[in-house]
């Protein structure tokens, strides 16, 4: 999956919390200060060309959709990154955030009971 940039992002993130919509909503669903429309229609143009977003013709406007899940985004771009700077190792990552402190002794043990329940 390509990767997105941050502009890009905003948008996708934005479309995925409305489950598609029209430019204008689009514009107004983004957080302040909201790009300029012109701006978000190129960018969305750019993310049709990606494949993430597919239009859907309503005479002469167009209603965007996701093709890509936040989901499947967020799995891809986890995987590139443990990929690109842990040697492919979710271990090594896991590691560095507690080592960071991000994660702590307890947020690990939460996590153990919620995977031991599935």
């Amino acid at each position: 999956m390509k990767a997105l940039t941050k502009a890009e992002e905003q948008v996708m993130k934005t479309v995925w919390k409305l489950g598609g919509g029209l430019l204008m909503e689009i514009v107004g669903g983004m957080p302040d200060p909201q790009p300029h429309k012109n701006t978000v229609a190129t960018i969305l143009k750019t993310l049709v060309d990606k494949d993430f977003i597919a239009i859907e013709n309503l005479g002469r406007i167009h209603r965007y959709l996701p093709l890509v899940s936040k989901s499947q985004y967020s799995g891809s771009s986890l995987s590139h990154l443990a990929n690109g700077y842990f040697n492919d190792s979710f271990p090594e990552v896991v590691s560095f955030l507690v080592e960071e402190k991000k994660l702590t002794v307890s947020d690990l043990e939460l996590l153990l009971q919620q995977l031991k329940k599935k």
